[in-house]
């Protein structure tokens, strides 16, 4: 927390009436109050951390940043990034609370913000036509409009393993890491999960750590991130590039500065032009050969597995071990290569063929229990550790949102709904009965493929323009028609299934979490 800021905390109660409350204090959450303090409107923001950030407040485990490279990782207004410069191309988590303090700083934010504010309840007051909006420690707010900047990872998730509470080392969640970090020297370490979260940390406590098990279900198909440090004078230099860069992110695939190919299919390209393609996105780095390649590779079998041999050959080659190499990057591709979100490395392959790693296949020797040594598997081998770590990742998208007790019109919880008729939102910002409520990179948007900022602003400034649009005409209510909503959901399904993604068990489509109802 900035020294010289002040803070809406204090020992005094809350009972707010206001236009607009806010849940989030994150990319989306900052974006909205900016702007709706420019249509005049009181907007406050409940937020459960300490500080600014969002999911960079609490994702504070060894490795973590971002994977969207500079500089669109950051709101766009010039007012704003003119005076501020990051360190690297891919700024890591301390870097990004920087960010949001200096954000905080320019726009006076935090005198609209209550931390350590959980919201747990948000019925609908059919009389009032309003929120009433309740957190854990017994702050209320009745609000004109809600808004939901929960993003994607708020809801974090411990998988059911037996025996977790005995274990009598320690345990972090890489979600609810320790603030003031963890001391890996000299201990033995072992990491449930390779998503992205997993490929950090394994990356980081590989060179301290006396020992280092890693628990892998699906290998993960990363890519090079190729970071780099990025000086204050070259950024400067570029800045008078930033609003077409900026332009160019609301035009692509995917919010970056790249784009998908959609004039020349895969193997409609020679095998000599293809491997140039192949090539140069590899050494450019960043998430280049998932979302700048060709698209076919989304929807084409035949063209997904150029990709993947690709991948495949050139992750085998840093790889010493044949058996490992196999377990890492397998012949047989364990799905269609991106359909699940790629992570990107620096050294993640490099790490298992260090002395002091060791890679178990769970699909071959399953997590049978955690005992109070460490962890055995069903081949009846114990992994003796002092620190376990679960990168198990969250319950992604709607998991934030279900969270909470979202109560519509109709005293339907809005989990209950989804839960029963799977998830309906019209454009993925709002939702049927649920009135004057707006909902930012959410369920049925295109939040799972895009760069974080350039999704928030977009679908921010439509909310923002559907209020202002109220304002002049004088309506006080906005709710998405059912109809509306159902040809939404449809639509969003016919597109998924057109695709390769659906061959993919992925936190795309909830098939992380036990028992929820999987689908885009």
């Amino acid at each position: 927390m900035s020294p010289s800021a002040t803070t809406q905390n204090d020992n005094s109660p809350v009972n707010l009436d206001i236009d607009v409350l806010i849940v989030g204090a994150g990319f989306g959450g900052v974006y909205s109050l900016i702007q709706l303090r420019k249509l005049g409107l009181n907007a406050k923001i409940f937020e459960a951390g300490k500080d600014f950030g969002g999911i960079w407040y609490w994702n504070c485990y060894p490795g973590a940043r971002v994977d969207s490279d500079l500089p669109i990782y950051q709101l766009s207004s010039p007012e704003i990034y003119k005076d501020w410069n990051f360190k690297e191309k891919f700024p890591d988590w301390k870097e990004l609370r920087n960010y949001f303090h200096y954000v905080d700083e320019k726009a006076g934010l935090r005198k609209d913000v209550y931390f350590e504010s959980f919201v747990e309840e948000a019925v609908w007051d059919e009389n009032e036509n309003k929120w009433i909006v309740k957190t854990k420690d017994g702050k209320t707010a009745k609000a004109t409009f809600l808004f939901l900047n929960t993003g994607i990872g708020s809801s974090y998730y411990v998988p059911d393993i037996k025996g977790l509470d005995s274990f009598k080392g320690t345990v972090h969640h890489t979600a609810r890491w320790p603030q003031e970090g963890v001391d890996f020297k000299g201990k033995k370490v072992g990491v449930v999960g390779t998503g992205a979260t997993g490929v950090q940390v394994i990356q980081e406590v590989a060179p301290d750590a006396e020992h280092l098990t890693v628990f892998q279900r699906t290998p993960n198909l990363a890519l090079p991130m190729v970071q780099s440090k990025v000086s204050p004078h070259l950024q400067k230099q570029n800045q008078d590039l930033y609003p077409t860069l900026f332009k160019k992110c609301r035009e692509t695939f995917g919010g970056f500065t790249y784009d998908l190919i959609y004039d020349k299919k895969t193997l409609e390209a020679t095998p000599e032009e293809r491997r140039h393609h192949y090539e140069a996105t590899w050494t450019e780095g960043g998430f280049r050969f998932w979302i700048a390649n060709y698209a076919d590779m989304f929807s084409d079998k035949a063209a997904n597995d150029e990709a993947y041999a690709f991948w495949r050959e050139k992750v085998s080659a840093r790889i010493k071990d044949p058996v490992v190499r196999e377990k890492l990057a397998p012949t047989v591709a364990p799905h269609p290569f991106g359909v699940k979100r790629p992570s990107l490395e620096q050294r993640y392959y490099e790490v298992f063929n260090q002395p002091n790693v060791t890679l178990v296949d769970v699909n071959e020797s399953p997590i049978e229990e955690v005992t109070s040594k460490g962890v055995k598997t069903k081949d009846g081998k114990e992994y003796e550790l002092d620190i376990l770590v679960l990168a198990t990742g969250f319950d992604m998208v709607t998991g934030g949102i279900t969270a909470i007790n979202i109560v519509g019109k109709d005293g339907v919880p809005i989990a209950a709904k989804w839960s029963n008729e799977g998830v309906h939102t019209y454009l993925g910002m709002t939702v049927a009965n649920y009135p004057n409520l707006f909902i930012s990179y959410g369920p049925q948007g295109p939040t799972a493929f895009c760069n974080g900022p350039s999704c928030l602003e977009m679908q921010g400034e439509w909310i923002i323009n559907c209020i202002k649009h109220m304002q002049d005409k004088g309506y006080t209510r906005v709710e998405a028609d059912r109809e509306a909503e159902k040809a939404w959901r449809d639509l969003v399904l016919d597109i998924h299934n057109k695709t390769l993604f659906p061959l993919a068990k992925s936190w795309y489509t909830g098939a992380n979490i036990p028992g929820k109802r999987i689908e885009p």
